[in-house]
C-alpha cells in the first residue's frame, strides 16, 4: 500500500467538510481554529525540547492539518486555497534569498538577516506598513517583546552599550520601589511591565532567547519544588505543618543535587 500523499490529505479534509462528512469538522469556522493552531505550535516545540522524534513526527502532522484546515475553509469561501498559500511562501522565499537565487553576496548568517530585514522593509513600504507591523498581536508577551525590540534594533533604535541596559534596569527597579510604597496597583503593573521589557532587551543583546530562558527557569523551579513536595510527603509532613525554614532547607538540598 502506498503512503498517503499531500493531495490525499487535502482530499480527506474536503471529505470531512463535505455534506455527509464529520459534523464537528463541518461546524468549524476560521476563528474556531485559533486555539488549536496555537496549541499545536506549542506541542511541536515541546517535542523538539524533549528530543522526542516520534512525538515530533505526530505533532508536525497535527500542525500541518491546521494549515490544511484553514486553507480548506478559505477555499470554500472563495478567498484562496492551499496551493495559493504554497505559491505565496515559495515566491517569498525566492525573493528574500537573493544570495541564493540572484547575484547578491552573503557569506554569513548576519548578512543574510540584514538583507532579509531590508527586503521586508521594502515590502512594508510598498504596502505602507510600519516596521513593527509584522509582529503578530497574538504572540505571548515575552516573545512579542523580543520580536519588537529585534526589529527596532535592526534599524538602529537600540542602546549603544550593554551597560546602558543594565543602568535602565536599575532605574526601572528604583521606580518600582517607589510605586510599592504608593500602593497604586495600576502603576505597579506598569513598572513591572517596564522591568520585564528591559530584561527582554538585555537578553536580546546577550543573544539569549528570553522565552527559552524563562522556560528553563520554570522547569528548574518545578524540579526543585517537586523535591520539596516529595521530601515532605516521605516524612509525613504536610505543607501546612512544614515551616518555611524546613522548605528552604529542602530547596537548598535540591540545588546541591543539581536539580
Amino acid at each position: 500500500m502506498s503512503r498517503p500523499s499531500f493531495e490525499d490529505l487535502l482530499a480527506l479534509m474536503t471529505r470531512l467538510r463535505a455534506p455527509g462528512g464529520c459534523p464537528w469538522d463541518r461546524e468549524q469556522k476560521m476563528e474556531d481554529l485559533r486555539p488549536f493552531i496555537i496549541e499545536e505550535a506549542y506541542e511541536v516545540t515541546h517535542a523538539i525540547d524533549a528530543g522526542d522524534r516520534d512525538s515530533l513526527r505526530e505533532e508536525v502532522g497535527d500542525m500541518l492539518l491546521q494549515a490544511v484546515f484553514v486553507s480548506e475553509i478559505a477555499r470554500e469561501e472563495g478567498s484562496f486555497d492551499i496551493h495559493d498559500a504554497i505559491e505565496a511562501i515559495h515566491e517569498k522565499l525566492v525573493r528574500r534569498h537573493p544570495h541564493v537565487f540572484a547575484d547578491v553576496i552573503a557569506n554569513d548568517a548576519e548578512t543574510v538577516l540584514s538583507n532579509w530585514e531590508k527586503l521586508k522593509s521594502e515590502e512594508r513600504a510598498a504596502k505602507k506598513e510600519g516596521i513593527l507591523s509584522g509582529v503578530p498581536t497574538s504572540l505571548p508577551a515575552l516573545l512579542k517583546a523580543q520580536r519588537l525590540t529585534e526589529k527596532a534594533a535592526r534599524i538602529g533604535f537600540d542602546w549603544r552599550r550593554d551597560e546602558d541596559v543594565l543602568e535602565k534596569l536599575d532605574e526601572e527597579v528604583g521606580e518600582l520601589r517607589e510605586e510599592v510604597g504608593a500602593g497604586d496597583r495600576e502603576r505597579l503593573a506598569d513598572e513591572i511591565g517596564d522591568i520585564l521589557f528591559t530584561i527582554v532587551n538585555l537578553a536580546r543583546r546577550f543573544e539569549v532567547d528570553a522565552e527559552n530562558a524563562l522556560q528553563r527557569s520554570n522547569a528548574k523551579f518545578t524540579r526543585r519544588f517537586e523535591h520539596v513536595e516529595s521530601s515532605l510527603r516521605a516524612s509525613g509532613t504536610s505543607f501546612e505543618e512544614a515551616s518555611l525554614e524546613e522548605m528552604d532547607r529542602l530547596w537548598d538540598e535540591a540545588k546541591s543535587r543539581g536539580l
